[in-house]
């Protein structure tokens, strides 16, 4: 992948970057035939996405549709997406009925999943996780599907090991992992079953300038208020980058499903990237507690064996969110509570 840090300084103008198709993308999407849905795109990921697959579409030549399902709660989303000739697809995906009466189309990528609120909310993350993805699998069991899963599947692991490879035991801690891992293998299930080409991509942590721990890094240092260091060490990766590993590995799907880890190559320092910030704008950080020896991390050597170096570096991730933040640029308000060591959401 090839990486543009123009710094963006609208919101318009950051849509732009974080949907903008790499030339492994543009390839990507000259090998793919018909339409692309993709199932629970109104997250914070979700519309880059599309547009991001619209756009490599439109470059290769490719006609295929891009079908964006969502509700669309946000406010003016379907119709942005609209405007960028995606075709919006209103829909309840906690409904049989309503995904059974979705489009036929050869490849699928599913986005939807509920993380924060699990504890107050136990039923709804099960659903959501479990039951939603059961249907999908089903209503496109001709298809090639692209499952979006998580990194929580694996236990804390000692920070100098590296993190746990895709072959490595898993051990989710708390409702929203073990959900998530049941998601995974309610899929295997059905991929096998029915011979459904699937992938599930288990990622952690994906950033942009409005959301995502830099971000919340960010607000804290930026605020004078205290950074936690229970979790003194995380993965990132730029939410471009993670999306571009999601469209191209519709070229992977596979029966027995291909699991990827996709988070970056560094085992960061939460330490260290606060004072990244800090020195940006002649500030201190003020810390709260000592780094634990384990935390939540991924060992992503097989993305880049087979996607390639990522195109955005920590360095110039934190670039973008401290000029995003010292601009006064906006947030979707979302803190990711990446500190959480008990699989509390």
């Amino acid at each position: 992948m090839t990486t543009d840090v123009a710094r963006p300084r609208s919101e318009t103008a950051l849509e732009e970057l974080l949907s903008r198709p790499s030339p492994d993308d543009v390839a990507a999407a000259g090998g793919l035939e018909g339409d692309l849905v993709v199932l629970g795109c109104g997250g914070k990921m979700g519309p880059s996405l599309v547009r991001l697959a619209r756009r490599a579409l439109d470059a290769a030549g490719r006609p295929g549709r891009v079908l964006a399902v969502s509700r669309f709660s946000e406010p003016g989303l379907a119709d942005r997406l609209a405007a960028d000739h995606i075709t919006v697809i209103r829909a309840d995906l906690l409904d049989p009925a309503a995904v059974q009466a979705l489009p036929d189309a050869p490849h699928v990528i599913l986005m939807a999943g509920h993380k924060f609120g699990s504890t107050r909310d136990p039923a709804q993350t099960w659903a959501t996780n479990v039951l939603l993805p059961a249907d999908a699998a089903r209503r496109y069991a001709a298809s090639r599907i692209v499952a979006f899963s998580t990194g929580n599947v694996y236990p804390l692991t000692p920070v100098g090991g590296g993190g746990p490879t895709e072959g490595d035991p898993v051990g989710p801690v708390g409702e929203y992992a073990q959900s998530a891992l049941a998601r995974e293998r309610v899929l295997a299930h059905l991929s096998r079953r029915n011979g459904t080409p699937l992938a599930i991509l288990r990622l952690n942590y994906a950033v942009e300038p409005r959301y995502g721990v830099l971000r919340d890094l960010a607000d804290r240092v930026r605020a004078g208020r205290p950074v936690p260091l229970a979790m003194g060490h995380v993965n990132v990766i730029w939410q471009r980058d993670a999306n571009s590993v999601a469209f191209r590995a519709l070229a992977r799907c596979a029966v027995p499903p291909f699991v990827l880890n996709v988070t970056g190559p560094e085992t960061v320092a939460v330490r260290d990237l606060a004072e990244r910030f800090g020195r940006r704008w002649g500030v201190t950080p003020t810390f709260d507690g000592t780094e634990a020896d384990t935390a939540l991390l991924s060992n992503a050597a097989r993305c880049r064996e087979l996607f390639g170096p990522l195109g955005t570096s920590v360095e110039q991730m934190v670039t973008l969110v401290a000029d995003w933040v010292a601009a006064g640029g906006a947030s979707l308000g979302k803190p990711t509570r990446f500190e959480e060591r008990e699989g509390n959401f």
